[in-house]
């Protein structure tokens, strides 16, 4: 994947048995906060943009996914390899991505993600929509049925706001094409 200032990686994960992931795609903005890359700088930068801070982590192990609440990480220190798209049951159909202090990873509600590998300082500021709800941890245990998970990730609402460029950054308009598009070919 490549990304400039004005376009960041995107990553389009499969809903698995397990997982309903998101037809929209994860976003990941290389080496864009500001400098010196600390948990206050990192968190004025994004909630400048109508994201608000909920917590400061590190390394999170266990598979889990928000169906209720897009998320995002603005990695402030050390470095992580996150596996993306994979619940606790799954096998496979997840995707691995290296992240480090100075990225911006967007995650559409719905999407499984946990750290696989991180350096001991690992430390990153998770920011969420203003308004959202608090986000529900659902693990990827048990085999999705029906369609009320996928319902309820698509039902949340796609925000104005890019956490890294603001208002006219790209999140909403990719977002908002992929969902056009999605809602275009089921009426064919």
């Amino acid at each position: 994947m490549t990304a400039t200032t004005s376009s960041p990686e995107q990553y389009h994960l499969k809903p698995t048995p397990h997982v309903p992931n998101s037809d929209l795609p994860v976003l990941v903005y290389r080496n864009v906060l500001p400098k010196p890359y600390e948990e206050d700088s990192a968190s004025h930068f994004l909630e400048a943009n109508n994201w608000e801070k909920r917590g400061t982590w590190g390394t999170i192990k266990i598979r889990h996914f928000h169906p209720n609440s897009h998320e995002c990480y603005g990695i402030f220190r050390g470095q992580s390899v996150l596996l993306l798209g994979e619940g606790h049951s799954d096998a496979s159909g997840g995707e691995r991505i290296s992240v480090s202090a100075g990225d911006v990873v967007v995650l559409p509600a719905g999407t499984a993600h946990s750290s696989v590998t991180s350096t001991d300082d690992y430390r990153y500021v998770g920011v969420y929509p203003k308004g959202c709800p608090r986000w529900r941890n659902e693990l990827g245990i048990k085999p999705i049925v029906g369609q009320t998970m996928r319902e309820e990730v698509e039902a949340v609402s796609i925000p104005d706001h890019d956490p890294v460029m603001g208002f006219d950054g790209p999140l909403p308009r990719l977002w908002r094409m992929r969902r056009n598009k999605r809602v275009g070919m089921a009426k064919l």
